[in-house]
């Protein structure tokens, strides 16, 4: 296989090609990012050694540079992650949102039209908008994105539906859950929570902090990637999570147990971000039954090696 990873030096990118890049069957990992805030050179620096391990600094919305990676790599694979993917800036301004989510999707598909490339686009569960009380996600839920960013990963996902129906390519999609682990942005959730904690800054909580989300440790979701990219079946659709609903007041206080910290000094209440979406949950029977494959870190095993990620970058004991 010569895959390539797009957004490779972003959260999930950096630890989806760490975990294949020594794989017997891959031959060659060429990892495409334009660098943006969120990505970072430090979470390639494991494998960019590696041989096998390919490094270009572009814009995907750029087509004939994404069309010559294609061609001078004889590319066979390509998982896409490259995103814009926070929530709160896609409702400050969503054009980099547009360019990215969808006008680079569009350029890869194009390439991988002509090049008959096996296709595999990685996005998430926020675009089927809230939950309802008492259900989860499926691959059947109908499409509901509630703001910018959610609204142009769902326009990414009809984009690689429609070039496999209409062009043939082999293409997957699956739809994850809130991911967190190493190499995660500052900006997200989890991280936020360690900094304020470690600096003793209140952790800002939107609304009263009942907002439910699916939690999976990051490692869990690659391997969920790989599965699907060498297994699944084409033209369908996985839902990958762990069955882990907590809610962002919960995920506080699990960390400020882990650290020592007192919950109730350790927060600040905020005004509730707009459109913001009650509760998030994946049912991923499917993925269990016909790929045979399953979360194995418990939300406190991740949080654990999370925390352990955070002690080394910022320099304290856990």
């Amino acid at each position: 296989m010569n895959i390539l990873v797009t957004g490779g030096c972003g959260f999930i990118g950096s630890n989806f090609i760490e975990l294949i890049i020594d794989k017997d069957e891959v031959s060659k990992v060429v990892n495409v990012d334009c660098l943006s805030y969120a990505a970072s050179l430090d979470n390639v620096s494991k494998f960019s050694e590696n041989p096998k391990y390919i490094f270009e600094n572009y814009d995907l919305a750029d087509y004939d540079k994404t069309y010559d990676t294609f061609y001078k790599h004889d590319i066979t694979h390509v998982v896409h992650l490259a995103a814009e993917s926070h929530v709160d800036n896609s409702i400050k301004g969503s054009k980099e949102f547009v360019s990215s989510n969808i006008v680079g999707t569009h350029s890869l598909l194009e390439a991988a039209r002509k090049f008959k490339t096996r296709f595999h686009h990685v996005s998430t569960d926020e675009v089927y908008g809230e939950a309802e009380e008492g259900k989860r996600f499926t691959e059947d839920t109908s499409y509901n994105p509630r703001n910018p960013y959610s609204a142009t990963k769902a326009a990414s996902d009809f984009l690689v539906k429609s070039y496999t129906n209409t062009h043939g390519i082999k293409a997957t999609i699956s739809n994850c859950s809130n991911n967190y682990g190493p190499n995660q942005h500052d900006e997200k959730l989890i991280p936020t929570i360690i900094r304020k904690l470690l600096s003793d800054d209140l952790i800002p909580v939107y609304g009263e902090g009942t907002n439910v989300r699916d939690w999976i440790y990051v490692k869990d979701h690659c391997e969920a990637i790989w599965e699907i990219l060498t297994k699944g079946k084409i033209n369908e659709t996985y839902l990958v999570g762990a069955n882990c609903e907590k809610s962002n007041l919960q995920v506080i206080m699990s960390i400020c147990n882990a650290l020592n910290k007192e919950y109730t000094s350790s927060v600040k209440f905020v005004k509730d971000r707009a459109g913001h979406d009650y509760r998030y949950a994946i049912d991923p029977s499917k993925i269990q039954k016909e790929l045979n494959w399953e979360s194995k870190i418990t939300f406190n095993e991740g949080l654990f090696l999370t925390l352990k990620y955070y002690s080394e970058k910022y320099n304290y004991e856990v």
